[in-house]
């Protein structure tokens, strides 16, 4: 007959082993890694995406629409976010991380690391593309279109992102911090915003998807426009949300904004 001591014994030397040890050392705050791994390999998804469908559409003409081209880049958004928000947040972008901090939701030490990783996954994720499609990356990255000037592009940059980070951080704070209809929502923009402002500009709306390419095609000739759009843009976004849901570092924010691991909150008793 088998002792029910030995049993529970052996059940709560399960649980402490392969359960809370694991989680405790997750969220040891050197763990730090696992964010800056989350984030690099998330920017490789993305720009892999981003960049394939026009360096993909040169190789192999006419098989890949515009429609698809700039769609897929909000699905495989969607996707990051559903799998690996949790660990780092899914920023993917240089503003997006920039605009968490702007709002008090992520810890300004945190962005040199995440910004760096950003532009590397990006930049292997070029690599990649040149190697095995074997066409120039510059054929997958952002440039104004052919009698548009870089102002033009530079404008819609700005308003494109303008309305990304709105849709970030609005659906990562307090009552609106929807989980999965966040994912939704913030892939659905990209594609959208794709389908109608991709002609002018490309709708790069993050320096680190163009930095990856124009490194490894070596043309930084417009390169400023897809800086400083973005970065113009993510800012009066973020002083939008003062105005819309007030000053963020509430534990909703901050936990979209961070993930799981070791999250920081500047306002640890606001919703």
């Amino acid at each position: 007959m088998t002792d029910p001591h030995a049993a529970d014994s052996v059940i709560k030397r399960w649980v402490q082993t392969d359960v809370i040890r694991p989680m405790e050392d997750f969220n040891d705050p050197r763990q730090e890694w696992r964010r800056l791994f989350s984030e690099a390999f998330g920017t490789f998804l993305l720009v892999l995406v981003a960049a394939g469908g026009g360096m993909m559409g040169q190789a192999f003409p006419d098989t890949i629409s515009r429609q698809a081209a700039v769609v897929a880049p909000g699905l495989m958004v969607m996707a990051v976010i559903l799998f690996m928000g949790k660990v780092s947040g899914a920023h993917l972008n240089p503003v997006v991380s920039i605009a968490f901090a702007l709002r008090r939701d992520f810890p300004w030490w945190r962005v040199p690391g995440y910004i760096i990783v950003q532009l590397l996954g990006a930049s292997l994720a070029a690599l990649f593309l040149q190697s095995v499609v074997n066409v120039s990356a510059t054929y997958g990255s952002n440039y104004p279109a052919s009698g548009y000037s870089n102002g033009s592009a530079f404008w819609m940059e700005f308003v494109l992102t303008l309305g990304l980070v709105s849709v970030i951080l609005g659906t990562a704070s307090g009552a609106q911090n929807d989980g999965i209809i966040g994912a939704l929502g913030v892939g659905g923009y990209i594609a959208l915003a794709g389908l109608w402002g991709s002609p002018i500009s490309g709708t790069s709306m993050n320096p680190a998807r163009t930095f990856g390419p124009d490194l490894i095609g070596a043309d930084f000739a417009s390169y400023w426009v897809y800086i400083a759009g973005p970065l113009a843009g993510a800012a009066v976004a973020t002083a939008f949300g003062f105005v819309l849901r007030g000053q963020g570092g509430g534990r909703a924010g901050s936990a979209a904004g961070q993930g799981a691991l070791d999250t920081e909150y500047a306002e640890p008793t606001k919703a």
